[in-house]
C-alpha cells in the first residue's frame, strides 16, 4: 500500500530534481550535475495484463556524459521479490529509450538501507546471469542539516534531510531549522514544501512536533493548523494555539511537565512570551528552564 511517507520521498525528487544531484555530491559519486531535467511516464506496463510501475522516472542530461535515465524507488521496509520487479524496470526503460539507466533507492531507516545497499545477483549460484547495483540514500548517508545557511543555500536537502531523520534524537533541531528557513522563501513555494515535509513525517512524534511549529506564525503555510489560525484572524486564537504547541514540544521531548509548569503556561495571555517560551521549549534540558530570564 503506498503511504503519505512513500508518495513524498519521490515527490521530493519531482519538485526539486536537482536535488539528487547534490545528494551523490555528499556521496561521493560519480555522477555529473544536469544541464536539463525531464519527468517521464512511470507506466511499465506491457499488453498483458501485468501492472509495473517505478515511483519516479527522470531523463538526465548532461554535458560531459550525454542522458541517462534516473529511476527513483521509496523502499519502507525490506522486500525480497521488489529486487526483481526493480531490474524489469531497468531492463524495460533502457529496452524502450535506449539510454543507460540507474536506480536510486531511499530508505527512512537504516534497517532498510543497509538491505538495499548491495548488489543482488540474479541467476543460479553457479552463474551470475545479472547484478543489480541500486545508489541507496537513507539516514546513513544523508546528512543532518541543523545549521540554518545550509539549510537556507539548499530547502530540498533540508526537507529530505528531516523526513530520512524522522526516528533520529535530533530531529527536532532538524525540524526548527528547516521551519526557520522556510521563512526566507516566497509563501507559495514555502508552503509546498511545508506540506511535503508534513506529508512525509506522517502521524510520527516528528510529525506532531512539525505540526506544532507550523501552528504558530507562519502564516503563509497551507497546514490544517495554520489554516484554521488565518480563518480566525485572532490573537486569542493564536495565544491558545501557542499554550498547546509549549506545551506539545516538551512533551513529545520526553520532559517531565510538573502541574505548576503546565498552569503557568495555560494561564498567560502574553503573546510575546509564548512565543519565547515556544522557542526555548526545543532546547532546555528541563521545562522549567523554559521561564529563565
Amino acid at each position: 500500500m503506498v503511504t503519505s511517507q512513500h508518495e513524498v520521498m519521490h515527490r521530493i525528487f519531482q519538485e526539486d530534481p536537482g536535488v539528487f544531484a547534490r545528494a551523490f555530491r555528499v556521496l561521493g559519486l560519480p555522477i555529473p550535475d544536469p544541464v536539463a531535467v525531464a519527468l517521464l511516464s512511470t507506466d511499465l506496463t506491457e499488453h498483458k495484463p501485468l501492472e509495473r510501475r517505478p515511483d519516479t522516472v527522470l531523463q538526465i542530461d548532461t554535458a560531459a556524459d550525454g542522458s541517462y535515465l534516473l529511476v527513483v524507488e521509496s523502499q519502507g521496509r525490506r522486500s525480497d521479490e521488489k529486487p526483481y520487479a526493480w531490474t524489469y524496470y531497468l531492463a524495460y526503460l533502457q529496452s524502450k529509450y535506449s539510454l543507460p539507466c540507474v536506480l536510486l533507492v531511499v530508505c527512512q531507516d537504516g534497517e532498510t538501507a543497509a538491505w538495499a545497499d548491495r548488489n543482488f545477483i540474479m541467476g543460479p549460484r553457479i552463474w551470475a546471469a545479472l547484478i543489480l547495483r541500486p545508489m541507496v540514500l537513507g539516514p546513513h548517508n544523508v546528512p543532518i542539516v541543523t545549521d540554518l545557511a545550509i539549510a537556507t543555500r539548499d530547502i530540498p536537502l533540508a526537507m529530505f534531510s528531516a523526513v530520512t531523520h524522522a526516528r533520529n534524537p535530533q530531529v527536532d533541531g532538524i525540524l526548527a531549522v528547516l521551519a526557520a528557513a522556510l521563512k526566507t522563501i516566497d509563501g507559495v513555494t514555502a508552503s509546498v514544501f511545508a506540506e511535503l515535509t508534513e506529508l512525509g513525517l506522517g502521524a510520527s512524534p516528528a510529525g506532531d512536533i512539525w505540526r506544532q511549529l507550523m501552528a504558530v506564525d507562519l502564516s503563509f503555510f497551507r497546514s490544517e493548523t495554520s489554516q484554521r489560525l488565518r480563518n480566525e484572524g485572532r490573537d486569542e486564537g493564536r495565544i491558545e494555539e501557542l499554550r498547546k504547541a509549549v506545551l506539545g514540544v516538551l512533551v513529545k521531548r520526553g520532559l517531565d511537565v510538573p502541574a505548576e509548569i503546565r498552569a503557568q503556561v495555560l494561564a498567560s495571555a502574553d503573546l510575546a512570551a509564548l512565543q519565547t517560551w515556544f522557542d526555548r521549549a526545543f532546547e532546555v534540558s528541563k521545562a522549567g528552564d523554559i521561564f529563565a530570564e
